[in-house]
């Protein structure tokens, strides 16, 4: 008799058990395999992924959650090893698609998993090899022991220790110096957005900071800026000229933080989704301005709007209103 059976009787219960266990830890796998991969569709894979390969395991692992870790964390690096093949050759901009929600939630770390979520967070994890960034996720994000995050990469703990030495060093290199709190982020987008729906070119300037970038994300497949938007003028004029005509149009912007920074939705007149926009907040200015248009990276979050219609029915009202 197998050991799942001795652990848990028949297998209908068996079976039962597992769904329950895989259910209440799914929340973690998913944020591991989002963190590791910056892909929702990808993560979820990666976890549906562990699911198959847990069901059919014979035998019943001493420890659900660390089994389930090393399975998802392993998959997720195999993924990762292979989509960086296909980021080489994405046309544009490459950012991680949004996460409005993270399912995961640890108050002791709550910090720790918000910042590790960002958009900028995210976009310094590039830089890093996927070994070094899984050991980050585990250790760095989730806490993990040393001895857990050896099991899960298959490496030693002294390997494991140096990755995550070198991790460290990359994303330290890479933060901004003077990080904003949550209250001051807030009443900053709350700026932010109601200059932008107003169209106040003066109100935006004042919330932008001197060298501010507007960058997109539409892999070839939507419109965004032929390059990134340089500097509090130019980015200030180009918003305030661009979204009151999207909003005569029906437009409408839903103010929500994407991937733990303040942030916004943009939705057609129909309601589906246009594109985010992430707002990157440090020494009490907008330092960067994401926007993420790719319909590919935007399904998740329901129905997607043709983003081509809706520039050329924004550029006829905006030349209507000149």
């Amino acid at each position: 008799m197998s050991a799942a059976l001795e652990s848990h009787g028949p297998p209908e219960e068996a079976g039962r058990n597992r769904a329950h266990d895989f259910e209440r830890l799914r929340p973690l796998l998913f944020s591991i395999a989002y963190r590791i991969l910056g892909s929702v569709d990808d993560a979820e894979d990666a976890v549906q992924e562990t699911w198959l390969r847990y069901v059919i395991s014979e035998t019943e692992p001493a420890s659900v959650q660390a089994y389930l870790s090393t399975v998802v964390t392993r998959v997720a690096i195999d993924v990762l090893r292979s989509a960086r093949v296909r980021r080489e050759a994405y046309v544009g901009e490459w950012f991680p698609e949004p996460l409005l929600e993270d399912p995961y939630d640890d108050p002791e770390r709550s910090a720790e998993l918000a910042d590790s979520v960002s958009m900028t967070a995210l976009l310094m994890l590039e830089r890093l090899s996927p070994l070094e960034r899984a050991v980050f996720v585990l250790r760095d994000v989730f806490a993990f022991e040393f001895a857990e995050v050896a099991a899960a990469v298959g490496r030693s703990e002294a390997a494991c220790r140096q990755l995550a030495v070198r991790a460290r060093r990359h994303m330290n290199e890479g933060r901004p110096r003077f990080e904003a709190d949550r209250r001051e982020r807030t009443e900053l987008a709350g700026r932010f957005f109601d200059a932008l729906r107003g169209g106040d070119v003066a109100a935006l300037r004042e919330v932008l900071a001197a060298d501010v970038q507007a960058i997109g994300d539409g892999g070839g497949k939507a419109p965004v800026f032929g390059r990134p938007i340089a500097g509090a003028d130019n980015v200030a004029r180009v918003f305030a000229s661009i979204v009151p005509a999207f909003l005569a149009i029906g437009g409408t912007i839903e103010v929500r933080d994407v991937n733990g920074q303040p942030g916004a939705v943009f939705h057609d007149r129909d309601g589906k989704v246009i594109n985010t926009l992430s707002l990157s907040i440090y020494d009490g200015r907008v330092q960067t301005i994401r926007a993420v248009v790719n319909p590919d990276k935007l399904r998740h979050m329901g129905p997607v709007a043709d983003a081509w219609t809706v520039a050329r029915d924004t550029q006829r009202a905006r030349r209507a209103a000149d």
